[in-house]
C-alpha cells in the first residue's frame, strides 16, 4: 500500500497514452531508493495498459461553459504513439482528488517549450489515442516573464463541477497551439481517500515479502514488456499489411470507377450503334427509294429519245414535203406568170385583130348599112363577136383556175408552216423535257453517290463500334484478374483484419 506523503516519480519520461505500464515507478519516503511496485498502481497500469480505448463519441466534453473557454482548442485527430511528454513537467500530483472540491494543477514549463496563446491543459481519462478526447480544459496562463534557460512555475486551478463524477483514471496533459502533446502527469483518481491510503505499519517479512512480490512483479513487467514489444512489432507488421490493403482497395475503388465509366461508354455506344443501325436502315430504304427513282428517270429518258427520235424523223419528213410542196408552188407561181403573160399577150394580139379586123370591116358595115337599112348584121362579124367571147370566157375560167389553185397552194403552205411551227414546238417542249430529266438524273446520280460514301461511313462506324464493344469485355476480364490477384485472403492476417469487428484484450 501506499504511505501518506509519497511521491510518484518515473525513471523514464512521463507515459506515453497507449502504455503507460511501459515505465518502472518508484515509491517511497525521502531518501528512498528501494524499488516498490504497490499491488494497486501495477493492477491499475496494467489496466490502463491493455485495456481498449473507448471511443471519441463515448467521452463526455464539457468545455464551453467555463469562464476562459470562449471556443474549442486547437487538437489533432493524429494518433500519437510518441512525443515530447518532458517539455512541461507536472508538481506534486495527488493519486486521489476528493470528489466536490476544487482541483489546483501545479507544472512547469522547461527552456525546450515557448509557450503561446493558444496552449491549454485538459484532463484527460487514461487509455486516449488522440488530443480530441479531452474531458475538460482550461487556457494555460501566459507567464510574465520568460527567459530562454530557466524554468517557469505555474498552475491552474479546475472548478469541481467541470471535474469527472466517477473514479477511473484520469491525468493532466499539456497540448500547445498545435495540438501535440508537450507533458502528461502521472494517473490519479477522483474519489475519497480510505483508511488503507493513509498508513500501513508492516514487519520486516512482510516487507521482505512485499519485495518478493515486487521482484516477481518485476519479472511479469519485463514479461509484459517484452510481450509489448512483440505486440507492437505484430501491429507494425499489422499497420503495413492495413497500408497494402488501403491501397489494394484503392486500386480496386479505381479499377470499379474505370469499369463503371466502361460500362457508360459501353451503353453509350450501344445506344449510338443502335443509333446509327436506324439511320443506316433509312439511309437504305432512301437509296433504295433512289435507285427507283433513277431507274424510272432512266426508262422515261429512253422514252424521250425514243419519242424525240420519232419527232426529229417526222420533222424532217414535213420539211422534206415542205420543200417539195414550196419547189411545187414555185413551179405553179412560175407557170401562172408564164399564162399570164401568154394571156397577156393573147390579149394584146386579140386586140389587135379586133383593130384590124374593126378597120377592115367598119367600111363594109358602114356601107352596108347605108346601102341596107334594116339588116342584120353579116355571119363574118356575128362570128368574129363569137369567137371573141368565147375566147374571153375561157380565158376568165383559166384565171379564175389559177386563181383557185394559186389559194389553194397558200393555204397548203400555210397549213405546212403551221404543223411545221408546232411539230418545232413540240420539239423545243421535248428537248426541255430532256435536259429537265438529265438535270433530274445527275441530281440523282450524285444523291446516290453521297448516299453510297454515307452508307460506306457508318459501316466503318459500325465496325469501330463492334471493335470498341469488344475491348471492353477484355478490359473486364483483366480488371477483373488483376483484382483477384492483388487482393489478399483474411487468413494472412496474424491477428484477424482489422476491418471484420473489434478485438477485446484483457489484462494478463
Amino acid at each position: 500500500m501506499w504511505g501518506p506523503g509519497d511521491v510518484l516519480k518515473s525513471r523514464c519520461p512521463p507515459p506515453t497514452p497507449a502504455f503507460l505500464g511501459e515505465c518502472r515507478f518508484w515509491a517511497g519516503g525521502a531518501g528512498s531508493s528501494t524499488p516498490f511496485l504497490p499491488t494497486a498502481s501495477v493492477g491499475m497500469l496494467t489496466r490502463a495498459a491493455v485495456r481498449a480505448p473507448p471511443l471519441a463519441h463515448d467521452w463526455t466534453h464539457q468545455t464551453s461553459t467555463m469562464d476562459e473557454t470562449s471556443d474549442e482548442p486547437p487538437t489533432s485527430a493524429v494518433i500519437l504513439d510518441s512525443g515530447h511528454f518532458s517539455h512541461v513537467i507536472f508538481n506534486n500530483v495527488e493519486k486521489f482528488y476528493v470528489p466536490g472540491g476544487d482541483v489546483i494543477c501545479q507544472y512547469t514549463l522547461t527552456h525546450n517549450i515557448v509557450p503561446r496563446g493558444k496552449d491549454w491543459v485538459g484532463i484527460f481519462r487514461v487509455g486516449w489515442k488522440t488530443t480530441r478526447e479531452y474531458y475538460t480544459f482550461m487556457w494555460a496562463p501566459q507567464p510574465s516573464d520568460v527567459h530562454g534557460n530557466t524554468a517557469v512555475q505555474q498552475q491552474i486551478q479546475f472548478k469541481a463541477y467541470y471535474l469527472p463524477k466517477d473514479d477511473e483514471y484520469y491525468q493532466f496533459c499539456y497540448i500547445d497551439q498545435d495540438g501535440m502533446i508537450r507533458g502528461a502527469s502521472v494517473p490519479f483518481q477522483f474519489r475519497a481517500e480510505t483508511e488503507d491510503d493513509i498508513l500501513v505499519v508492516t514487519t520486516q517479512g512482510e516487507v521482505e515479502e512485499i519485495e518478493l512480490q515486487n521482484k516477481n512483479l518485476l519479472k511479469e513487467n519485463k514479461k509484459l514488456q517484452a510481450n509489448c514489444a512483440s505486440l507492437q512489432k505484430q501491429n507494425t507488421d499489422l499497420q503495413e499489411d492495413l497500408k497494402k490493403t488501403q491501397e489494394l482497395q484503392n486500386v480496386l475503388e479505381s479499377l470499379r470507377s474505370s469499369t463503371e465509366k466502361l460500362e457508360l461508354e459501353l451503353s453509350s455506344l450501344k445506344k449510338e450503334n443502335k443509333h446509327l443501325k436506324e439511320l443506316n436502315e433509312g439511309r437504305e430504304a432512301e437509296l433504295h427509294q433512289f435507285k427507283e427513282q433513277i431507274q424510272n428517270v432512266t426508262s422515261e429518258k429512253e422514252r424521250l429519245e425514243i419519242k424525240l427520235k420519232t419527232t426529229l424523223d417526222h420533222v424532217d419528213q414535213l420539211q422534206s414535203q415542205l420543200l417539195s410542196y414550196e419547189k411545187e408552188i414555185e413551179d405553179l407561181v412560175h407557170s401562172n406568170h408564164d399564162k399570164t403573160k401568154q394571156c397577156e399577150s393573147l390579149k394584146e394580139e386579140n386586140n389587135q385583130l379586133h383593130v384590124t379586123i374593126t378597120q377592115k370591116v367598119k367600111p363594109s358595115l358602114n356601107i352596108m348599112m347605108l346601102g341596107k337599112p334594116g339588116k342584120k348584121l353579116c355571119p363574118l362579124h356575128k362570128k368574129i363577136q363569137s369567137l371573141s367571147s368565147s375566147f374571153l370566157m375561157k380565158q376568165e375560167e383559166e384565171k379564175k383556175e389559177l386563181k383557185h389553185c394559186l389559194e389553194h397552194l397558200k393555204g397548203a403552205e400555210a397549213n405546212l408552216t403551221l404543223r411545221l411551227q408546232n411539230e418545232q414546238k413540240q420539239n423545243s417542249d421535248l428537248m426541255k423535257e430532256l435536259e429537265e430529266q438529265r438535270r433530274l438524273f445527275q441530281t440523282l446520280q450524285a444523291k446516290k453517290e453521297e448516299s453510297d460514301e454515307e452508307n460506306q461511313k457508318l459501316r466503318k462506324e459500325k465496325d469501330s463500334l463492334l471493335r470498341r464493344l469488344s475491348h471492353p469485355r477484355d478490359v473486364s476480364s483483366s480488371v477483373a484478374s488483376q483484382v483477384q490477384a492483388f487482393v489478399p485472403a483474411p487468413e494472412d492476417f496474424v491477428f484477424g483484419n482489422p476491418y471484420h469487428g473489434e478485438n477485446t484484450w484483457h489484462s494478463v
